[in-house]
């Protein structure tokens, strides 16, 4: 039995506990919100987790075997360093940290001690993006060529990230999880409509040695909701669309071929439009295949899915697209070592 403690109660945090409060593997002993006025609605949610406002008091008990960490990025470095300086198992809210330079060092120090240190990318657990993995490894789609993704809603504005650190965490783990190479460079560009300087519309696009593609369109500023990517192959394509509740989704036998003249002048484009296949999806919670994947990595000492290479991964993108912005989209190369 795994002993847990929560850290945040705000947008996620309720919804790690209700999912960890499920899991028969683990006990949340206890709950820390600095939001003293969210204390009465934890208590009567769920009467018998203690509640705190100090994390540091939850991360030093020797009564808690993991941490979970569902705070603003900023806090993620100390938190984690600190819980697993204390021998504790960490989960961190995605994205990992605010840098490089921070979840290098938390990695190293993971490994050091033996512990997991996990990102809670949820969307790899779900049966959509299990699927697309499936094609992908079986060569339903033959060589992928690009992956053109749109996250845009109204809002939430946030106070201390901008839009790209918010949304494109989600699609760029799904990203890294489908295609095994790695990107060399960022473009990224954004703009700001409000008084400051965090871009709430951004676009980012990221380049490949072998010519595969993948760009991100994402925004606080829209009038609709969009959760949409679609996948390009050689042989098909793929449309995944979150929003959809059944058909999430879609398989286009749709492609074209093409070949130049002797001069390479003139490019002569041959189109098919064929059948288009809804696979079946399963539709059990990610979120609460991630808590057990969690859980099971520290009971049986494996590596989750989402693991800290991941979170890595995602931030060193991140972190190279904030270098683009400020200088205007300009290509920025990604160092991996």
């Amino acid at each position: 039995m795994v002993k847990l403690a929560i850290i945040g109660f705000g947008y996620w945090g309720p919804n790690l506990v209700r999912n960890f409060s499920n899991q028969s593997n683990c006990k949340i002993l206890a709950i820390a919100e600095s939001n003293i006025n969210r204390h009465y609605h934890i208590s009567k949610l769920y009467p018998e987790i203690k509640i705190h406002v100090d994390a540091v008091e939850l991360i030093n008990s020797k009564d808690i075997d993991a941490i979970v960490v569902a705070t603003p990025v900023f806090s993620h470095y100390q938190l984690a360093k600190l819980a697993l300086e204390n021998n504790k198992h960490v989960l961190l809210e995605k994205p990992m940290t605010s840098s490089v330079r921070e979840a290098e060092d938390l990695i190293q120090l993971a490994n050091a001690k033996g512990l997991t240190l996990m990102v809670d990318h949820t969307f790899l657990y779900t049966g959509a993006v299990q699927k697309m993995k499936e094609l992908v490894l079986n060569g339903v789609l033959g060589k992928l060529n690009y992956l053109d993704s749109t996250r845009i809603n109204l809002g939430l504005f946030q106070p201390d990230i901008n839009v790209l650190w918010d949304l494109a965490p989600h699609d760029i783990s799904i990203l890294n999880f489908l295609v095994d190479e790695r990107p060399i460079s960022v473009n990224a560009t954004g703009v700001s409509h409000t008084n400051n300087g965090i871009e709430n519309i951004g676009y980012l696009t990221l380049n490949y040695s072998s010519g595969f593609i993948a760009h991100f369109n994402c925004s606080w500023s829209s009038p609709v909701k969009v959760r949409m990517m679609l996948i390009g192959g050689a042989e098909k394509m793929c449309l995944f669309n979150d929003i959809e509740p059944t058909e999430k989704i879609k398989v286009y036998d749709t492609g074209y071929s093409h070949q130049t003249d002797e001069d390479r002048r003139k490019v002569l484009v041959d189109y098919r439009v064929g059948d288009i296949h809804l696979p079946k999806v399963s539709n059990v919670e990610a979120l609460s295949l991630m808590a057990a994947d969690f859980l099971q990595s520290i009971q049986q000492n494996t590596e989750p899915l989402s693991n800290a290479k991941i979170g890595l991964d995602v931030v060193r993108i991140l972190e190279a697209a904030d270098m683009s912005l400020k200088k205007k989209g300009a290509e920025i190369k990604i160092s991996y070592s």
